[in-house]
C-alpha cells in the first residue's frame, strides 16, 4: 500500500519547489492523475522502490482568508491525509512566527513529521540549520529545491518513517469495496443501507486515509470490508475549499478495493464530473460497478430503466462492461441486488484462465475476423498467456505490436469476454515482440 506525504509550510519557502524536484528529478512518476496533478497538487511517486503519494498544500489558496487560516488549512489537510508530513522552512530568513505556529499544530497531530530547511544551496548558509532545532521538530535536514541539494536525504528519511506505518490487517477471503461519486450523490446513505441489511459487524477500524472507517462484516457467510470515502466530516470555510483533496480520499479508497460502487444520482442524471470520478476507477483496474440511486425520485414508466442504460453506456463508454443496477438507499429498493453483483465482478476480476483455451479462443478469433494491415504491416499472434488478475491480464506474442489497430484489440477483447465472462471487470491486452 502505497503512503501519503504531505509538504506543508508557510508561504514562500518554496514547498512547490521540492514537490516539483521530487516529482520531476530521479523519482519515477508512477501515475499523472488528470484533473488533479495540473494543479501541482497530487502526484504517485517512488523512492527507492518504495511507492508513496505526495500532495502539495502549496497548491491551494483561499480567497479572503488570513494567513492563520491558509496555513491552518494547509496543516489540517497534512494532519488528516498524510502518513508522513514535510514540514519545509526557509534556511535563509531563520526561525519566524509562522513557522513556530505551524510546528505547535503539527506537533499536536502525533505524525511522524521530517524538517525539511530550504534554500541551502550555499555553503555559508549550512550552520544556520541549527537554528531550526528551535522548533522540537526533530533533526533539520539541509536542501534545496531548486537545486536538488539534500532531496536524496530527505526522501531517505521520508521513506524510512513510511516504514513504521502499520497496514491494516485484512482477512484473506474478504472482499474489499468502496462507494465512489461526486459530492451528494448519496455514498453514505448507500453505505448505512447496505450495512443495514442483515450482517455481523466483526470491526471498526480505522483506515489510513484517518477520517475514513473501513467497516468489515459478513453476510450471507461471506466477509467483506466497505471502504468509506464520505470525506471530511468537518465542516466551514477551510474544508469547503480543499473539495479537491477528496480525490486522495477516493483514490486512496479506491486502491484498497477489489471492487468499486460508482454511484450517480438518479434525480439530477449525468454530470461531466461523474465522468472524472468514474475515470479513476477504471484507471486503476477495479472491477467497477454502475449504481443508479435515487430511483424512487425518478419519474419512470415501462421504458424508462431502457432509456437510461442506453444514455449510460453512451456516456460511460470506457465501462461497458460494468453492471448497472437501480437502487434507492433512502427507501432500500433493490439494494440487495448489489451484494451478488460484488460477489460476481469480484470473482471475474481474480478469474485465471487455461492458457490451452485461451489460445484457442484466439485462433478462432482470427479465423471469424483476420488481421488487416496497419502501420505497413500485418499483425500475427503466435502465443498468448494470462499473467495477472485483478485485472486479468494477457500478453499476446505478436511478430510487431505496431501492427495491433486498437479497434482489433478491442474485438479480442469482446471476444474474451463472450468466452470467459468477466462481467464488471477491465481487461488488460498487452502486445510483446516475439524473440
Amino acid at each position: 500500500m502505497a503512503g501519503v506525504v504531505a509538504i506543508v509550510g508557510r508561504a514562500n519557502v518554496g514547498k512547490s519547489t521540492i514537490f516539483n524536484r521530487i516529482v520531476g528529478q530521479r523519482i519515477s512518476i508512477v501515475e499523472d492523475v488528470a484533473g488533479v496533478t495540473r494543479d501541482r497538487i497530487y502526484a504517485k511517486a517512488s523512492w527507492l522502490t518504495k511507492e508513496f503519494r505526495l500532495i502539495d498544500t502549496g497548491g491551494i489558496e483561499l480567497e479572503n482568508a488570513s494567513f492563520t487560516d491558509q496555513i491552518t488549512m494547509q496543516a489540517q489537510i497534512a494532519i488528516e491525509e498524510a502518513d508522513v508530513i514535510v514540514f519545509v522552512v526557509n534556511g535563509r530568513e531563520g526561525v519566524t512566527r509562522e513557522d513556530e505556529y505551524v510546528a505547535r499544530l503539527l506537533q499536536r497531530s502525533k505524525k511522524p513529521v521530517v524538517l525539511a530547511v530550504n534554500k541551502i544551496d550555499d555553503g555559508d548558509f549550512k550552520n544556520e540549520i541549527y537554528e531550526f532545532y528551535n522548533l522540537g521538530i526533530g533533526d533539520p535536514i539541509a536542501v534545496s529545491g531548486s537545486h536538488g541539494i539534500g532531496i536524496g536525504d530527505l526522501l531517505d528519511e521520508v521513506i524510512h518513517q513510511l516504514e513504521f506505518v502499520e497496514e491494516e490487517e485484512v482477512a484473506e477471503d474478504e472482499i474489499k469495496f468502496s462507494i465512489i461519486g461526486r459530492p451528494n450523490v448519496g455514498k453514505s446513505s448507500l453505505t448505512n443501507a447496505l450495512l443495514g441489511q442483515q450482517r455481523v459487524i466483526v470491526s471498526d477500524i480505522e483506515g489510513t486515509t484517518r477520517d475514513a472507517i473501513d467497516t468489515a462484516f459478513e453476510k450471507d457467510g461471506q466477509k467483506y470490508r466497505v471502504i468509506d470515502t464520505a470525506g471530511m466530516r468537518k465542516k466551514g470555510k477551510i474544508y469547503e475549499n480543499v473539495e479537491k483533496y477528496s480525490i486522495l480520499r477516493a483514490l486512496s479508497a479506491i486502491e484498497k478495493s477489489d471492487v468499486v460502487l460508482f454511484v450517480i444520482d438518479g434525480e439530477s442524471g449525468v454530470r461531466e464530473q461523474d465522468k472524472h470520478v468514474a475515470g479513476y476507477g477504471h484507471e486503476a483496474g477495479k472491477g467497477m460497478i454502475i449504481v443508479y440511486n435515487k430511483w424512487d425520485l425518478v419519474e419512470k414508466d415501462e421504458k424508462t430503466m431502457s432509456k437510461i442504460e442506453k444514455e449510460l453506456r453512451t456516456q460511460f463508454k470506457y465501462l461497458d462492461y460494468a453492471p448497472i443496477v437501480f437502487v434507492s438507499a433512502k427507501t432500500r429498493q433493490k439494494v440487495d441486488q448489489i451484494f451478488p453483483l460484488i460477489n460476481t465482478v469480484y470473482e471475474a476480476s481474480n478469474k485465471r484462465v487455461q492458457t490451452s483455451v485461451l489460445n484457442d479462443v484466439l485462433i478462432d478469433a482470427q479465423l471469424m475476423n483476420p488481421t488487416t494491415t496497419f502501420n505497413n504491416g500485418r499483425l500475427k499472434i503466435y502465443y498468448a498467456n494470462q499473467v495477472a488478475v485483478a485485472p486479468p491480464t494477457f500478453v499476446l506474442f505478436v511478430n510487431d505490436p505496431n501492427y495491433m489497430h486498437f479497434s482489433y484489440k478491442r474485438y479480442l477483447e469482446n471476444r474474451l469476454r463472450e468466452a470467459f465472462g468477466f462481467e464488471g471487470t477491465p481487461i488488460h491486452i498487452i502486445c510483446r515482440k516475439r524473440d
